[in-house]
């Protein structure tokens, strides 16, 4: 898995953050930082906090079997 926060259209509003803090962090007030290559354990996670984003800046990537596309 695979995540990318659009840092420009973030507004810093961090619904995102208490539902997956081992990967989204505020530094700061409004600063995201993030693991872009989150464990696969927290997918669950990573895809309620990007589903909770109200901007939609999170872009989540899963991964399918080597000899298959990514789809996302």
């Amino acid at each position: 898995m695979r995540i990318v926060v659009d840092l420009n259209k973030c507004q810093g509003y961090a619904q995102c953050v208490p539902l997956a803090p081992q990967v989204l962090r505020l530094l700061g007030d409004e600063a995201l930082t993030y693991d872009p290559n989150p464990d696969d354990e927290q997918r669950h996670r990573v895809l309620r906090a990007a589903a909770a984003c109200p901007v939609q800046a999170i872009l989540v990537e899963t991964h399918t079997p080597d000899d298959a596309e990514p789809t996302t």
